[in-house]
């Protein structure tokens, strides 16, 4: 500053300086919030973690934001569900069947509640202190602007009072927080009444320039120190030291009039460039935690898609576990959600899981039923089997046997574990009496062979008729049909065997002797009718039309008796295979007849061409 400037004019600056550098940095000192988050610190790891991280706030005096003390509470239990899912995998990987683990019960609970609920009464007593603090600090700020409304009354108090109200400035400075609702008011009268001062103080050029030249130096290493946070890789570290330099500045004197608006700006470009990073940083995690909330909604759906209604077998019930399991396994890898919807979406996701696992354990539930039934029934039949193997009444124990055997096919399945061991004691039941049998019926058993020889070349017979044509083939089939027909038992344990391969070669003999029937059925129609003409076309033509109607109706009619038809026993099976094979046989005649009313249609035409050319003749 010019040495020649008055007395007057340093004064005028200083007020200046007051006025201009303090309101900005209030303002935003206000807005700031300078307390270091819990989320600054590593993450715990594990529940053992969270439980000394509370131990060590508790000893601390529970010095912990709400929503950070909220975070270790989510992380404490989500720890322990994912304890419970491994335990049921390694469960289940052990050979239990996931509906029947039951969760141990958390030892670490009840530390856990005592530590939580702990540091929830030591916050609420720290906010109580600290609020009956800070109405303690407005009262002292208050007097402190009082004590400086009086020093500045008139020039003569304020040069009186300087070195006082320099110390009230520094009181002023050592006091921290007061109500919120009061801070903005208190500051503006507090730097009103310091601005009244400086107006009335009568200090030398000497003595205000060196406060004006500290005041600078210190303003400046703030700006420096701003600077660097540009550098600092923890964002959020940076915003807090920031909050801390305002403050500083703030409380730092007023500079002269030449450097006060460049030192400012200056400071204010630093800050913002923080407080960028800041904000974008803030920015980027809110986005990160929506696509979060995405994929965990994905795969809430994914679990609900499952249709559990319609899983039947054992082996799809073990398909969707591992895959709602590999959906729990890819939930564990996805962060948080936004704290709006983190409670939300994870019940929505358990209550999907447990959904699952409960229908899971239903079904296996129902199935053990059935199969405990299912083993009681096998047992009563590998009784009555074992009771029956020393009789010699051959014949109408054999029936008896047989019809346990029956029995026993229709019986339901049992678990893999017992089903070997019961069934080779109802099965060496039935071999040993027929075994016993075989050896007092021998000359029987000779013969059963001799006559499954013999049919076993007839078989081979009818085969080779697959390949050959001819007007004599349907004899032949008639012929091997008969031989067969006389042929007397074979062993019971092939009967059912020879007699399926037996029925299939006629089948297909038949079915091919069928087809080569219609074929010259048609053909000789279609060289009947091209003897015939008018009349006698049209009413062979409303014949076959007529017919061709009634096999329609035939049809239907028994493809609607088939719709309402359930069997359960081979005989009804076997209805139903023949009324099937009737509608096959109908639907091939219905062809037939089509074709010959074709060939009708076919000649009429020809018989109208010929009157044309006749006529043109």
């Amino acid at each position: 500053m010019d040495e020649n400037k008055t007395t007057e004019e340093v004064k005028n600056e200083s007020v200046e300086a007051q006025s201009k550098e303090t309101a900005p940095v209030a303002a935003e000192a206000v807005e700031a919030q300078a307390q270091v988050a819990e989320s600054e610190r590593p993450a715990p790891a594990t529940k053992a973690e969270v439980l000394e991280r509370l131990k060590e706030i508790a000893r601390e005096g529970g010095n912990i934001r709400r929503p950070d003390l909220e975070a270790l509470k989510q992380a404490y239990y989500r720890y322990h569900s994912a304890e419970v899912v491994a335990a049921r995998e390694e469960f289940v990987k052990n050979g239990g069947a996931a509906e029947d683990f039951k969760p141990a019960p958390d030892a670490d609970e009840e530390t856990f509640k005592a530590e939580y609920n702990l540091i929830r009464e030591l916050r609420a007593k720290s906010a109580a202190e600290e609020e009956a603090e800070k109405q303690e600090n407005l009262k002292r700020k208050q007097a402190i602007i009082e004590e400086i409304k009086t020093a500045a009354a008139s020039p003569e108090e304020a040069d009186k009072n300087y070195e006082k109200v320099k110390q009230l400035q520094a009181e002023w400075k050592e006091i921290k927080q007061v109500p919120a609702e009061n801070a903005t008011e208190l500051w503006k009268t507090y730097q009103l009444y310091c601005e009244q001062f400086y107006d009335q103080l009568h200090l030398n050029y000497e003595a205000r320039q060196y406060d004006f030249k500290k005041n600078l130096e210190a303003k400046l290493h703030l700006c420096e120190a701003a600077e660097k946070l540009a550098e600092e890789s923890d964002v959020i570290s940076a915003f807090h030291q920031l909050q801390q330099y305002h403050q500083e500045f703030r409380e730092i004197g007023p500079v002269d009039k030449e450097h006060r608006e460049d030192v400012w700006n200056r400071f204010k470009e630093a800050s913002t460039i923080v407080n960028k990073r800041h904000q974008d940083h803030f920015t980027a995690l809110k986005e990160k935690e929506e696509e979060n909330l995405k994929l965990k909604t994905a795969l809430c759906e994914k679990v609900e898609a499952i249709d559990v209604d319609n899983v039947k077998s054992n082996a799809d019930w073990d398909k969707l576990t591992k895959s709602v399991l590999e959906v729990q396994a890819e939930w564990r890898t996805i962060g948080f959600t936004p704290k709006k919807d983190n409670t939300q979406i994870f019940e929505r996701f358990r209550a999907a899981c447990d959904r699952f696992f409960q229908r899971k354990a239903e079904h296996f539930k129902t199935q053990r039923e059935q199969f405990s039934a299912n083993i009681e029934v096998k047992n009563k039949l590998a009784e009555a089997a074992e009771a029956l193997k020393e009789s010699t009444d051959w014949a109408a124990t054999a029936n008896k046997l047989i019809a346990l055997q029956k029995q026993w096919k229709e019986s339901g399945p049992v678990p893999h574990k017992v089903s070997e061991a019961i069934w080779k004691r109802f099965n060496e039941a039935c071999n040993y009496f027929f075994d016993k049998k075989n050896e007092a019926t021998g000359d029987q058993r000779r013969e059963e062979e001799a006559n499954l020889e013999t049919k076993n070349s007839i078989i081979a017979e009818l085969t080779n008729l697959l390949t050959e044509t001819g007007d004599d083939l349907l004899q032949k089939v008639r012929d091997l049909q008969a031989r067969w027909n006389e042929t007397g038992h074979v062993p019971f344990r092939k009967k059912e065997e020879i007699y399926q391969q037996y029925r299939a070669i006629c089948d297909k003999l038949y079915d091919q002797l069928h087809v080569s029937a219609r074929r010259r059925n048609v053909d000789n129609f279609r060289r009947k009718v091209s003897e015939k003409v008018g009349n006698e076309l049209d009413r062979e033509r409303a014949r076959l039309q007529a017919a061709f109607e009634a096999k329609k109706a035939e049809i239907q009619n028994y493809e609607t008796n088939l719709s309402f038809f359930s069997a359960k026993s081979s005989s009804g099976n076997s209805l139903v295979a023949d009324i099937e094979k009737k509608v096959a046989r109908l639907k091939e005649d219905l062809t037939e007849i089509s074709e010959k009313i074709k060939a009708i249609r076919q000649q009429a035409k020809a018989e109208a061409k010929k009157d044309e050319e006749a006529k043109e003749d």
